[in-house]
């Protein structure tokens, strides 16, 4: 009986020591935030990540409720490298948009999701 709660402890605690290794980053704030109205078009999305992302493999896509996509600028990284930012290259009229992201944390795990915001008048 002593033998078995040994081996029962044990693994629990291998368990719980190896749950880190299959964390995804996930998205922890965004800017313009989930569900959020602003008033002026957003010259930036700023995305942060509970974990470093390798940006070759990361990136996102804005439509907006007509379907159509937004033309973004190239994607960078900051505040070691959790924070995916991604330049607004035109100016977004009145409306409702989605963003769809896409990451890949420095670990070699992929993410993805989506949000939404509004543009208003």
């Amino acid at each position: 009986m002593r033998k078995r709660i040994m081996i029962i402890g044990l693994a629990a605690a291998l368990i719980a020591l190896a749950r880190p290794a299959f964390a995804h980053a996930e998205l922890t704030t965004s800017s313009p935030a989930d569900r959020s109205s602003v008033s002026a078009s957003p010259t930036e999305l700023d995305l942060s990540f509970s974990e470093a992302l390798n940006l070759n493999f990361s990136g996102l896509t804005i439509t907006g409720s007509d379907k159509s996509a937004v033309e973004t600028g190239d994607p960078m990284l900051m505040d070691g490298d959790k924070v995916l930012i991604v330049p607004v290259s035109q100016t977004l009229s009145a409306g409702a948009y989605t963003v769809n992201w896409h990451v890949l944390s420095t670990d070699g795990h992929k993410s993805s999701g989506s949000y939404s915001f509004t543009v208003t008048p």
